[in-house]
Formats: C-alpha cells, sequence, structure tokens
C-alpha cells in the first residue's frame, strides 16, 4: 500500500512544475526530490544542479523562491506540519484508544509539572544536585577516582611499571616513552582508566537515565523561552545537555538545529562554556569539598554562558528561531533500557576517546624530549601568572588543548598546590579555554575553517581576561572561596 499526502494547492503547483523540468535520473522519485528542493535540502540542491542544465536549475530555484514568498514560515516548517496532521489522520483510522477516566494521570502531572517554571526549576535543582554533584561529583569522581587513582595506581600499578621499566629496557628515551611522568602507561593510561573512566561512566548512567524517562525532551520546553533570549530554542537543549558527555558529540548533533545562524550560536556556547563529562567530573571533585567555590565556579560559567549567546544573538543576523517538539510520555526508566544506552556510550569512549589518551600521551612525550613544550609553557606562565595562579599551571592549560579532560586531570593533580580562590579561577578559566584537538577538528568539519578560527581566536583571550576579571572581583570582594 503507497500513501501519498496531498498539501494545498500552492505546494502540489509548485511540485508539478519542478517535476515538469526535472530531465535527470534520480534515487527517488521526480514528486520526492521536488518536496526536497522545496524544504531546501542541500545535498538534493547539489545533486540537481550537478545534473540538469543550468537554465533548467535557476527556474527550479526561482519556483522555490516564489512558492517561499507566499509564506511566513519556511517550507520545511509547512511540510512537516501537512505530514504530521497526514499521519494523524491515518493512525486515527487504524488506533483505538481504551476509556479512561476523567483528569489527567499522575505522570501527565509531573510532566507538566517539569515544565511549568515554578516547580521545573526546583526540579532541575534536584536533578542536577542528586545526578550530577552527588552521583558523579562525590560518588563517581571522588570514591571510584579515590580508589582507582590512588589506591591502584599510585600503590600498585604505576610503581610497578615505573621499576619494571628502568630494569628491563636500557634506553632513557624509551623508558620516559611508557613510563616516568609522561608515559603511555603511567600517564596516558592513567588519567584514561583511572580517572576519567569512572566519571564518564557515572555520567553516561545518569544521562542514560534522564534520558529513557522522557524528561529531557521536558527541559527543553522548560528551558526555550531563556533560550530564545541567546538566539536559540528548547531544541538546542539537547547538543547542549550532550556537551555535558562530549563536546566532540554534541558539536556533530548541533547540525539538527534548523539555521546557521543557531548552529554557529551553539558551536560557540558549547566550545566555551559547556564542559566535558570528563572535565565536568573532576572540577565537580576538586570543588566538592568546598560548596562557596562550587557556587561561584557555576555561577560564573552560567553569567558567561548567557552574556555570550545574548550579545552573539545580537551581532549574528537572523530572525528569532520558533520551536515545536513532540513530547513522549513520562516514564519509570527501563533499566534494560538503560544498561543498553550506557554500554554503548562506554564502548565508544574506549573506541574513541581512549586511544586519544594514548596518543596525547605520544604528544606530550615528544613535545617534552625535543624541549617544544618548555618553549610553550613558557609563553603562558606569565599568562596564568596574570590571572593570580601559580606558573606550574601552564602545564594543565597545554595538557587541556590535547583534551580538555586530560587537563582537568592535570588540575586534579595540583590540587593540594591551590587555595580556594585559585582553584575557582584555574577550574573557570580550564573550562572556558579553547576547545581540544578532537572538537576543534569536528568544528572545522560541521562550521567551515572561517567560523572555526573566528570562534577560537575569540575564546582564546575571553578565556584568560574572564579569568582576569573573576579573580580580581573575587580579590576585590574579599569572598573566601
Amino acid at each position: 500500500m503507497s500513501l501519498q499526502i496531498t498539501y494545498e494547492a500552492p505546494l502540489e503547483e509548485a511540485v508539478a512544475r519542478i517535476c515538469e523540468l526535472l530531465q535527470g535520473r534520480y534515487p527517488f522519485s521526480k514528486r520526492a526530490v521536488a518536496l526536497l528542493l522545496l524544504q531546501g535540502d542541500a545535498e538534493m540542491q547539489a545533486e540537481v544542479a550537478a545534473t540538469e542544465e543550468s537554465k533548467s536549475y535557476e527556474l527550479v530555484q526561482e519556483i522555490v523562491r516564489q512558492t517561499q514568498a507566499g509564506y511566513q514560515r519556511p517550507l520545511n516548517f509547512v511540510i512537516a506540519q501537512w505530514r504530521q496532521q497526514a499521519t494523524a489522520d491515518l493512525a486515527a483510522d487504524v488506533v483505538g484508544q481504551q476509556a479512561q477516566s476523567p483528569g489527567r494521570s499522575l505522570a501527565d502531572w509531573l510532566g507538566w509539572l517539569t515544565m511549568w517554571p515554578v516547580t521545573g526549576i526546583p526540579i532541575l535543582a534536584v536533578v542536577l544536585y542528586f545526578g550530577l554533584y552527588q552521583f558523579v561529583g562525590v560518588f563517581g569522581a571522588g570514591t571510584v577516582v579515590d580508589f582507582l587513582e590512588a589506591t591502584l595506581f599510585a600503590g600498585y600499578i604505576n610503581p610497578w611499571v615505573n621499576s619494571t621499566v628502568q630494569i628491563h629496557v636500557p634506553w632513557m628515551v624509551l623508558q620516559s616513552l611508557i613510563a616516568g611522568d609522561y608515559g603511555i602507561i603511567t600517564l596516558g593510561v592513567r588519567y584514561a582508566v583511572a580517572i576519567i573512566l569512572p566519571i564518564v561512566g557515572s555520567f553516561f548512567l545518569v544521562f542514560s537515565v534522564i534520558e529513557d524517562s522522557g524528561y529531557l525532551p521536558r527541559l527543553a520546553m522548560l528551558v526555550d523561552w531563556l533560550f530564545k533570549r541567546i538566539g536559540l530554542n528548547g531544541r538546542a537543549v539537547i547538543p547542549m545537555a550532550l556537551g555535558f558527555g562530549c563536546d566532540t558529540m554534541a558539536t556533530l548533533v548541533s547540525r539538527t538545529l534548523e539555521t546557521r545562524r543557531e548552529k554557529l550560536i551553539a558551536t560557540l556556547l558549547l566550545a566555551l562554556a559547556i564542559p566535558c563529562s570528563a572535565q565536568l567530573g573532576v572540577i565537580l571533585a576538586l570543588l566538592s569539598g568546598r560548596p562557596t567555590a562550587m557556587a561561584l565556579w557555576a555561577g560564573f560559567l552560567l553569567l558567561v554562558f548567557l552574556l555570550v549567546g545574548y550579545l552573539t544573538s545580537r551581532l549574528l543576523p537572523g530572525s528569532r528561531p520558533s520551536f515545536y517538539l513532540e513530547l513522549p510520555p513520562l516514564r519509570l526508566p527501563q533499566w534494560r533500557n538503560v544498561l543498553a544506552k550506557t554500554l554503548i556510550r562506554m564502548q565508544w569512549y574506549f573506541i574513541e576517546v581512549f586511544p586519544l589518551f594514548v596518543l596525547a600521551s605520544v604528544l606530550l612525550w615528544a613535545g617534552q624530549i625535543t624541549g617544544a613544550f618548555g618553549v610553550i609553557i613558557s609563553w603562558l606562565t606569565p599568562v596564568v601568572e596574570w590571572i593570580g595562579l601559580p606558573g606550574e599551571t601552564a602545564r594543565v592549560f597545554l595538557f587541556g588543548f590535547f583534551r580538555r579532560d586530560y587537563g582537568a586531570a592535570g588540575l586534579y593533580d595540583m590540587a593540594g598546590t591551590l587555595t580556594g580562590q585559585q582553584l575557582v579561577v584555574a577550574a573557570a578559566t580550564l573550562t572556558l579555554f579553547v576547545p581540544c584537538i578532537a572538537q576543534f577538528s569536528m568544528m572545522l568539519k560541521e562550521r567551515g575553517w572561517k567560523a572555526t578560527l573566528a570562534i577560537v581566536v575569540f575564546i582564546f583571550p575571553f578565556a584568560f581576561v574572564a579569568g582576569y576579571v573573576l579573580n580580581l572581583a573575587l580579590t576585590w570582594l574579599g569572598v573566601a572561596a
């Protein structure tokens, strides 16, 4: 059985005129090609431009422009509305519903409460406190990391690796590659397994619970009014939430946003003010014993997120984004789904991220033995001292360019030598610092080199200026973090 949706007259007329002009062979019907062209599909536009004569393609473009001029909303929105209505009509013909008692169910009431700002914001605060702070920050980044890093690696694995390598590997250069301060095992594997893995795993578990419960779309509805003030809409909460897992993956997901303007704003904010799960977890572990410091760090990042988003939305041309979203039912998370999603994401971590730690260790080792990192650190040292940090933290920022979580793990190693105020400034500046290599590569792929270069050129000085202002404000106000 085939189903063809009949659209209103202007759309059907445009489809018919485009079909008459199409002479080439396509993998879809001419009607499907015409509808994709009306919706502004870039891939289909490129294929038609390469297949048809230039005059025919120009006529097709003119038809699309004339049709769009007759509508206030984008044609992809109009066509999606017609398809949704056709789907609803079809479902109504074949799906029956049992009679329900009048009034809303408990799940309906809870779903409504999560979207009403008066109750939704406190609910969000509870989710963040127990989900991110207590489970990821205290348990994952605290209890589990302390056992793996301090007890297992520092107490047994690293000493054994160092002594074994010194005995059996006669070449000093090779020794430093495997063991020592920048060794693949003693640094790369230790960071990846003992510090980052527990944090990433606990975050992925929490995120899978939130996702499977149906709360994530309701969070999008809750923050829609706020996101529209920074040039986005509620749909952007999905890449932003994914950014707390991995900013690289979130940058890829930002392609689901409708306009280039929204994609640019989202990419900038992801690169600037959204810490990835490992970085977030390490920072939560660093500041978990200092509630004031954590509040200052989170409040400062939120202020930067909103301020930069607001100013960017005013500078970039474009109209206010629209937002529509179908809400799934709110339900108790299914443990099979939660475990499956968590395991898939953990598999992704070992396949995609773990090798980057090994690579970063090799690059750090190479930079160290060649002296290149010494030069870069000497350049960064006056900058970090300018924002009130000891010169040794320059190494942390250099690590952060290879992997954000690598830099955060380096900061974790220095925690005992920094004051509360320095921890706040270092954590805030490191979060705002330039994106890691993986995210930088994804930005190049998704946004192009001009936009990526502009974002990085803005972020680098902004991060240190923001750190300087934060340090100055904390000193002037006399806040004890």
